[in-house]
């Protein structure tokens, strides 16, 4: 009897739906359950419903961009286990340090490498 690893709960949040649902597709393939969402407001949303552990998360979004929305996400997460990556376009020195500072484990710059997506699965 082999025993299977626990899938992952991850939630993608990003306004560019085309971006989200390529992320998703292949964190499914990878063995996550994952959950989309279009805009921050939404993602706050599915944060609440589906408790994911590991958030990949588009900072340039409008109305409520990636920045304001790992803040909520801090808020409302306590003491519970939970990485967040920034997804994003912008790879700039500047733009890494002001994701870590803002509250980002990670930050992987579009098109995320499959490895990437892999190792944070893992880990």
């Amino acid at each position: 009897m082999s025993i299977q690893p626990e899938r992952r709960r991850v939630l993608v949040i990003d306004d560019d739906i085309d971006c989200a649902d390529t992320i998703a597709m292949i964190l499914r393939r990878l063995g996550a359950d994952v959950c989309v969402a279009y805009s921050g407001a939404s993602g706050l949303d599915a944060f609440s419903s589906f408790a994911p552990e590991l958030i990949f998360l588009d900072i340039g979004m409008p109305h409520m961009d990636g920045y304001q929305t790992v803040r909520e996400i801090r808020t409302r997460a306590l003491r519970r286990p939970l990485r967040v990556v920034a997804l994003t376009g912008w790879g700039r020195n500047e733009d890494r340090e002001r994701t870590l500072a803002a509250g980002f484990d990670h930050h992987l710059v579009k098109p995320a490498e499959m490895a990437d997506l892999r190792d944070l699965l893992q880990g």
